[in-house]
């Protein structure tokens, strides 16, 4: 959520740099409700002061045991009209609290601008895209011959876009956890957590998952819950509601869970393989700092995912998304994306984001500096460390051999048993 002061101060400003983004993102209703806020405001406290005048003056006249008549009518006038102002006075800011939910975090000064992904910044690549003897196959076929990926018996359970991994997929699946798990821990210096993958209403609100995106969430029939769309929304309310000692940040967590997605947005994109899955597998790392270090805890949260990659060797580059492409929470945003030779180009493999104070506002997530000040929103960020699904489409289609064969990392074998190749059965 945005700071409400930082509109009403510079409500031209906000506007022009949520114009950024793209789309339509006037404050002309922010500027209204306002306006009539602000009348309601003036005239609930004036009367709420002739009240307090009346019935002081109500008081001296019964003590000088004088008559009190009209004074006591027009308290009687005063009291529905203040109730009735209190209301329109609540509604008025539920609406305006409405409002601020759908509007988009401001772009940081360094977001390059840009309409959508043409306009992204390559920053950086690491490694060198294998080059083969053959013609390489798209992970599906890969995994589809090597016994591992059965989709049609995922859409037998489920449906489209779910998958069963047999034998030396849901293996190697494990061991990629795994391994992002214990890099994240022993190295990075994350706290590993093991949170639910069910989520209120209001843990998702915080994030900002809700109410925009509710089209693309599962939810329970019965009870309030939704299933997670990525670990980011249990980690990140961990602190919600929160008055944190400064001596505490900066948080850092880490978590494997299965996330759920609609893909509500993907209809005809992606529809082989693991790309997009309604359920997938990701390792996800958040951070949680004083809002003067999430500069720099952006670039080493996106360092961190890129090592997953690296020890992996597997290619990828980093992209500064511009204004027009990033998520409704961010703002700076960088993707890492890895090199798939089935497809002869980069795919996302991580997202990461900061959101500076946008979702602890949401949360009422704060900390409290040693000088013993107000306490103040802290900043979050999160990021993939990273997806699970699609590193294995990386490592099937990168390492794969003219016999079919699929040659693992040697990053993974520990977590193997030391084994070295996926062979056909």
């Amino acid at each position: 959520m945005l700071d409400i002061k930082l509109i009403r101060d510079r409500t031209d400003w906000v506007e022009e740099r949520l114009r950024t983004r793209g789309g339509r993102h006037d404050l002309n209703a922010f500027r209204l409700l306002e306006t009539e806020k602000r009348a309601l405001q003036t005239e609930t406290e004036q009367l709420q002061a002739e009240r307090n005048a009346v019935s002081r003056e109500v008081g001296v006249r019964k003590q000088r045991g004088a008559d009190a008549g009209e004074l006591l009518a027009r308290m009687k006038e005063l009291g529905p009209r203040i109730k009735e102002l209190e209301s329109r006075l609540r509604a008025q800011e539920e609406r305006l609290q409405a409002l601020l939910m759908e509007l988009p975090n401001l772009p940081h000064p360094s977001v390059p601008l840009g309409a959508d992904a043409n306009d992204n910044v390559e920053v950086r690549r690491w490694g060198t895209p294998p080059t083969f003897s053959f013609t390489p196959l798209n992970h599906w076929d890969v995994g589809e011959r090597l016994g591992i990926l059965d989709f049609a018996a995922g859409a037998q359970i489920a449906g489209a876009r779910f998958t069963v991994l047999r034998g030396a997929g849901a293996r190697l699946t494990r061991a990629l956890i795994s391994f992002m798990l214990d890099l994240h821990t022993t190295e990075h210096g994350y706290t590993e957590i093991l949170p639910p993958m069910l989520a209120s209403a209001a843990a998702l609100q915080g994030t900002g998952q809700l109410p925009k995106f509710e089209a693309e969430l599962f939810a329970t029939r019965d009870d309030p819950f939704y299933l997670i769309p990525t670990a980011e929304v249990p980690l990140t309310n961990l602190v919600r509601e929160r008055i944190l000692a400064a001596h505490e940040l900066p948080l850092k967590l880490t978590a494997w869970t299965a996330c759920f997605r609609r893909e509500a947005g993907a209809a005809g994109q992606d529809t082989r393989g693991l790309i997009r899955q309604h359920q997938f597998d990701k390792v996800e790392l958040v951070q949680i700092t004083k809002p003067e270090e999430s500069n720099q805890a952006l670039e080493s949260l996106t360092r961190d995912a890129e090592q997953v990659l690296q020890r992996l060797e597997l290619p990828y580059r980093t992209v500064a998304l511009c204004t027009g492409d990033m998520g409704f929470a961010a703002a700076k945003t960088y993707d890492l994306e890895v090199w798939l030779p089935g497809q002869g180009r980069y795919r996302e493999i991580s997202s990461c984001s900061n959101t500076e104070a946008f979702q602890a506002r949401r949360m009422q997530a704060r900390f409290r500096r040693e000088d013993g000040n107000k306490a103040e929103p802290v900043h979050t960020l999160n990021g993939s460390g990273v997806a699970v699904g699609r590193t294995l489409v990386a490592i099937l289609e990168n390492f794969q051999q003219a016999d079919g064969s699929v040659i693992i990392p040697d990053a993974l074998r520990p977590y193997l048993g030391g084994l070295g190749k996926l062979t056909m059965a």
